[in-house]
């Protein structure tokens, strides 16, 4: 038995091994898109998913399987959950769970809003995780326990949820589903919520969102319908930096239409408030 690769390791040491794996992949991606775009055949690499408005590329299979591969050698007995597909179960209590390109449809068009997420769970807590968003060149991370910051240019700067304290002043990402009837759901949540809030920002790329609740860009993110590799990064990362966190952990229920949120703790009740009365914090297949 490799004593070495059956010991879980701390989570600032899982934070680091994250930072690693986003930081290569983000490299890969970001080359792939550069070959691709000088030679015009991004689209063309593109083909559809659940629906022919959800794309998966090339490059995100491409970047899944560097960042499996690079496990396999790394942390061989842990757990994997892919986004394309990659499933492999724990013997150590570690899982990593991996988005190799959140904002596949920013990616495709050149809206440089997409990322690289891995987290990673032990005993099926999350308990550390990094984003790289891609185009910026920057790296957000965290730990349990140990604080949220964003890398530039290898230099760590701390993060921290905004200091909201009102609803009227609030800007509030969400994102919206790729089903056509959920996404008429959403429309009607969205007509409650509006009114109430300074803003609405629709970016594209959960992970970034919830990075940007922690560097406090945004005050509060919502989102139905998102999966474990889209939030689990990018969930630690805002929680450690101050901000209220809810989403299902490690069980997958975006087919259910599950509620993710994340926000400033001084609006944090005002804004569950606001989501239950726009009927927001039912799932929405319900």
């Amino acid at each position: 038995m490799n004593t070495a690769a059956n010991h879980v390791p701390s989570p600032a040491e899982l934070r680091d091994m994250c930072v690693d794996l986003v930081t290569d992949a983000a490299e890969f991606v970001a080359h792939q898109r550069a070959f691709l775009t000088k030679h015009g055949s991004v689209a063309m690499v593109a083909e559809t998913k659940s629906s022919e408005v959800d794309p998966v590329t090339a490059v995100d299979k491409g970047c899944e399987a560097r960042v499996v591969k690079r496990l396999a050698e790394l942390r061989p007995d842990d757990g994997i959950i892919g986004e394309e597909g990659s499933a492999v179960p724990t013997r150590t209590g570690v899982e990593w769970v991996i988005d190799p390109i959140d904002g596949t449809v920013n990616f495709i068009y050149g809206v440089p809003a997409y990322a690289v997420s891995v987290g990673v769970a032990v005993d099926g807590e999350l308990v550390a995780g990094a984003v790289a968003d891609v185009a910026r060149g920057v790296v957000y991370r965290a730990a349990v326990g140990a604080g949220a910051s964003v890398l530039i240019d290898g230099t760590a700067h701390p993060l921290r949820a905004s200091r909201a304290s009102q609803l009227a002043t609030t800007l509030v990402a969400t994102g919206f589903a790729y089903d056509a009837g959920w996404r008429g759901l959403q429309a009607e949540i969205l007509q409650h919520i509006l009114p109430v809030v300074r803003d609405i920002r629709r970016m594209g790329s959960a992970a970034l969102d919830l990075c940007r609740v922690a560097e406090g860009s945004v005050d509060a993110y919502y989102e139905h319908g998102t999966h474990p590799w889209d939030y689990a990064a990018g969930a630690v990362i805002a929680a450690e930096a101050g901000a209220v966190v809810h989403h299902p952990g490690l069980v997958d229920r975006g087919g259910q239409g599950a509620l993710v949120t994340a926000c400033a703790p001084g609006i944090a009740d005002e804004f569950a408030d606001l989501l239950h009365k726009a009927g927001a914090q039912r799932d929405l297949q319900a």
